[in-house]
């Protein structure tokens, strides 16, 4: 009788524990589990300059920590850790250290009296009512991307502002596209250009998802015409998208573009298109942020988002 090959020792079962490492590993997106790695070192390095042990979790040690966050004492080693961090960054450090916690074998229990009761006091306290966002209108995109150089810089940057409005696109989901299908690991789709437009492709957290990008009649407005310049000037055939350039915006470069860029794009392209100039100007940077050009797709027209992602806004089509 032969002896099977799923047996322990065999090396079948090890084989599976890498497996089932890999699939454990995508189950969180990547800037989710880099937030969360983050935010473990920091409890930790916390933990010791106090000469407190961060396992097991404690509740009453973890609730001193949340309450030092909301209100730093002396003990943060520099100015800049010494700052009160938000409501919402103090929520997803729990949420972080509460998933740490989970891959040790234990469990933080959010619900405990002394952590739930200070937060509960540090929401009282320091939350703020959130800022609306301003949603960016197809005039206010034609009007941005005029301000923009025709060096490299700026026809990434046209290119960027476009497709992102075209298709309704997170910032994050902006730069983390390739060229072409599983050129680099770390990206979250691709992009293909045929005769009809740009087909993008994500693997988002609920599934793949499809955006189509029509062409245009007009050059100037139009998301595919930008998008191929930037890749024919900026000789890219493969690897990320959208990456960065040399100083003088002449020359890209091969590091891929962080998704901060697109949200201090909008906000100065808004600022240089005079976009709000009735407010002053902290108030209208306020007001803008890399959700403007998805929040911009949904307000552009009066039907569904996936038909709008579909059918790509006319108006932004055939402007200019």
């Amino acid at each position: 009788m032969g002896v099977p090959n799923l047996v322990p020792g065999s090396g079948a079962l090890d084989r599976l524990v890498d497996t089932a490492r890999d699939y454990a590993r995508q189950a969180t997106a990547k800037n989710t589990s880099l937030a969360y790695k983050k935010d473990w070192a920091h409890f930790n390095s916390w933990c010791r300059r106090r000469g407190a042990n961060p396992l097991p979790p404690s509740a009453e040690l973890i609730g001193l920590y949340i309450a030092n966050c909301a209100s730093p004492d002396d003990g943060s080693p520099s100015q800049s850790a010494s700052r009160p961090l938000s409501v919402s960054t103090i929520e997803r450090r729990l949420s972080g250290m509460a998933w740490q916690y989970q891959q040790r074998g234990f469990v933080l229990d959010r619900k405990n009296r002394h952590i739930a009761t200070v937060l509960a006091g540090i929401r009282r306290k320091h939350a703020r009512p959130p800022v609306q966002k301003e949603a960016v209108l197809t005039e206010d995109i034609l009007a941005m991307v005029a301000t923009l150089d025709f060096n490299l810089r700026g026809l990434r940057d046209r290119a960027i502002l476009l497709i992102g409005y075209a298709g309704g696109l997170r910032r994050s989901e902006i730069v983390s596209l390739d060229h072409g299908k599983d050129d680099t690991p770390d990206s979250d789709g691709w992009m293909d250009i045929s005769d009809d437009g740009a087909l993008l492709t994500f693997n988002a957290k609920t599934g793949w998802r499809e955006v189509e990008i029509g062409r245009g009649s007009c050059d100037q407005s139009c998301p595919v015409h930008a998008l191929e310049q930037w890749l024919h000037f900026a000789k890219i055939d493969f690897g990320p998208l959208f990456v960065r350039t040399s100083r003088d915006g002449t020359k890209a470069l091969e590091a891929r573009l962080s998704d901060k860029h697109v949200a201090r794009l909008i906000k100065q392209t808004v600022l240089d298109a005079g976009i709000r100039s009735d407010l002053p100007e902290k108030e209208r940077l306020a007001l803008f942020s890399g959700h403007s050009l998805r929040a911009g797709l949904a307000s552009s027209a009066e039907v569904d988002e996936r038909y709008v992602q579909k059918h790509l806004g006319q108006a932004l089509l055939h402007g200019g």
